[in-house]
């Protein structure tokens, strides 16, 4: 009998991307865990990843090329082979280029560490348009703390395990979780760490803080000022950091001045005493305390400078690059290293600029997906004729599907690059087939962090069906358009040593734990010398880069505005069982949470005649659907709630067809509804009638 091996990778069920250790037997796939030796997962593995077994064995994904017959959308497809599907992608491309140029051509991804290899893709076809998902998650996040600390969200880390004092605003760091980050939470709370949770419903989150605070929907900015409020009128921040590292404090002291914590009790709910409490709190265990900047903040019009108001905070407190804090993340450079050599090292800069840079009344930063549909809606500044969506599903995830696929329609070519039966893929012109996680090998990617390291995804078994690793696929749709100079891989060890070169490192180094660590002790910048990447080299209360748009670094509060008679905000979020709209149809993870139900507070539903169970109806301008309701006190009245990513229209994905609603087809009219200096899209602005059905 064939014994067992372990191959040691990078799970793919989530963006989180947690490393594992994947035990093969027989040529299938036996056991999956976290990596025993990675710190802080030490074999532990989230429901999402456990169930990769499913997912993996499923045969309910594409399973081979197919290209549309029929009207997009309406499942009339050809299955073909990778020559046919790639001829047909390349005819289009070709007649895109005669008669708008290659700057016609976008592509859009999930972000994360492998994009070097789209990025590289996309700038060897000769266009800038690359664009990732975050306009739906993270831009306005993004965006404030580069506008305050010049880096960006990915280059801040979370010293959670070393922390004293944790405020999460919305952040529900249980049920959207990364298995490092929650273990790293368990053992602060262990050793005594409070853990302060505000949001508009009680998550499992909030059953783990030992504050929960209730909000008024759309008013977290109103709170932020306030804290800030308190720390500065009671002179609790830290006096040398910010004696030495902020620009403009004065401004920052003047602005605050009205906004008092009873002034917010009445816009938030929140009882003045309370937020008191909270500022001090946090104060006293500086600079070991973390304001979360927020992971997800495309929520509110206003997300932008509620982020930007919580990276202050960190700012004020002293608790940046410090134990317990916030960490300005570290890469192969800081030590003492040589990074992986870009896949685009060689491939001339595109002539165009990418398509959102000068529009008018832009938001901050280029490549907002939301502006790649204006382009393909108008045509202007110039056409985008055709977008290439990998592993991102832009019609599940950004608002009104409906009015999306009117403007995608516009599209000559529209390519669906997945491992899933995706909403997007669904309406495209070709799928073509994504290996797995486990069936393929990535390029290497760079972890930064205290301590940074190379990462390596590994292939455990070949592809079960006629799907091909995402290197591959870019490598033959290059050589197919002309760019195949600037592609000329053969296989995955190629690329590897291509990375690798003068870096010191081999393939064979990797084989043993699955990643190599660049330094042995964690890597902190001096306490009186932290490098802050703004123009200034400062913290910049007042941004150049905002004040450029013509924005204010320093934004009034204005009350949001609330629904009356029988309207509610609608809400969404994540499950701890599921991946945004990946995973509802996996047969484990289907099995424990099959549809999703509409929260509704209590009191409300006494007044409406609800009872728990009970189908509701809810509707919108143009829209309305019907899903099971879930009656609870734990939810603000004003608000209503569902789990994000269900309602499939798939009818190959059986599990899932028809389950539950969908929450972006609510969102009718809000596709370029953006938060006007960050740019993510304000989902939360949203009102809906329910009644019962």
């Amino acid at each position: 009998m064939e014994k067992a091996s372990s191959v040691y990778s990078i799970c793919g069920m989530c963006a989180v991307r947690c490393p594992i250790r994947v035990e093969i037997e027989g040529g299938r796939i036996s056991w999956i865990e976290g990596n025993p030796h990675a710190v802080g997962i030490e074999g532990a593995l989230c429901a999402k990843g456990s169930a990769g077994l499913a997912f993996e064995y499923d045969d309910e994904r594409p399973q081979s090329p197919m290209i549309r017959e029929g009207a997009r959308g309406e499942g009339k497809w050809k299955k073909a082979s990778w020559d046919e599907a790639l001829d047909y992608i390349a005819k289009k491309i070709e007649n895109i280029r005669t008669e708008h140029g290659s700057k016609a051509i976008a592509i859009t991804d999930r972000g994360g560490p492998f994009t070097d290899l789209t990025k590289s893709f996309i700038k060897a076809l000769g266009s800038p348009n690359y664009a990732d998902h975050d306009d739906t998650c993270a831009k306005n996040v993004n965006m404030a703390v580069q506008s305050l600390l010049g880096y960006g969200r990915g280059d801040l880390g979370y010293d959670f395990a070393n922390s004293k004092y944790i405020v999460l605003f919305g952040r529900n760091v249980f049920e959207s979780l990364q298995v490092k980050e929650v273990n790293d939470i368990m053992d602060a709370l262990q050793k005594g760490c409070k853990l302060v949770y505000i949001d508009i419903r009680a998550t499992v989150t909030a059953s783990k803080a030992h504050r929960f605070m209730m909000i008024n929907p759309g008013t977290d900015y109103a709170m932020i000022l306030a804290l800030m409020n308190v720390i500065i009128k009671e002179s609790l921040y830290d006096r040398d950091f910010v004696g030495k590292y902020f620009k403009d404090f004065s401004e920052l002291e003047s602005f605050i001045t009205p906004y008092t914590p009873s002034w917010a009790e009445k816009e938030t709910g929140i009882p003045s005493y309370e937020i008191i409490n909270t500022a001090r709190e946090a104060a006293s265990a500086k600079p070991s305390v973390i304001f979360h900047g927020g992971w997800m903040l495309s929520r509110y019009i206003d997300s932008f400078y509620a982020s930007r108001g919580l990276y202050m905070l960190n700012a004020l407190l002293g608790s940046i690059e410090t134990k317990g804090g916030l960490i300005i993340a570290k890469g192969a450079k800081d030590a003492g290293k040589k990074g992986l050599r870009s896949l685009g090292e060689g491939i001339p800069e595109p002539p165009d600029k990418i398509v959102d840079a000068d529009m008018p009344n832009k938001s901050l930063g280029t490549g907002h997906i939301v502006n790649f549909y204006k382009a393909i809606k108008t045509g202007k500044p110039y056409p985008i004729r055709a977008l290439f969506a990998y592993r991102y599903d832009p019609i599940a995830s950004l608002p009104d599907p409906d009015e999306q696929k009117m403007v995608l329609n516009k599209l000559d070519l529209l390519v669906s690059i997945d491992v899933n039966y995706s909403q997007t893929g669904w309406f495209s012109d070709v799928i073509l087939p994504e290996a797995t996680y486990l069936e393929r090998s990535n390029i290497i990617g760079m972890k930064k962090g205290q301590k940074p390291q190379f990462i390596m995804r590994r292939q455990s078994i070949p592809p079960r069906y006629d799907s091909k690793p995402a290197w591959e696929i870019f490598t033959l749709l290059a050589n197919k358009l002309g760019a195949g100079q600037y592609f000329p891989w053969k296989n995955i060890e190629d690329i590897w040593n291509y990375q690798l070169e003068h870096t010191g490192y081999k393939i064979e180094d990797f084989y043993s734990k699955g990643f190599v660590t660049l330094s042995k002790d964690p890597i902190l910048m001096p306490r009186d010398d932290i490098k802050f990447t703004t123009p200034s080299g400062k913290i910049e209360i007042i941004s150049e880069k905002i004040t450029k748009i013509g924005a204010k670094s320093l934004a009034e509060y204005k009350s949001p505005k609330r629904p009356t008679g029988d309207m509610f905000r609608l809400v969404f979020g994540r499950s701890g069982v599921h991946t945004h709209a990946q995973t509802q149809n996996n047969l484990y993870l289907n099995e424990i949470l099959p549809e999703n139900h509409l929260w509704i507070n209590e009191k409300r539903a006494q007044e409406m005649g609800i009872a728990n169970g009970d189908v509701v109806e809810v509707s919108t301008d143009g829209y309305t659907g019907k899903i099971k309701a879930f009656i609870t006190p734990y939810i603000h009245p004003e608000a209503v709630f569902m789990y994000h990513g269900f309602g499939n229209d798939i009818p190959l994905k059986t599990r899932s067809f028809g389950k539950g609603l969908r929450d972006t087809k609510f969102q009718v009219g809000l596709l370029e509804t953006v938060d006007p200096v960050g740019g993510g899209v304000a989902y939360l602005e949203a009102m809906i009638r329910v009644k019962k059905a």
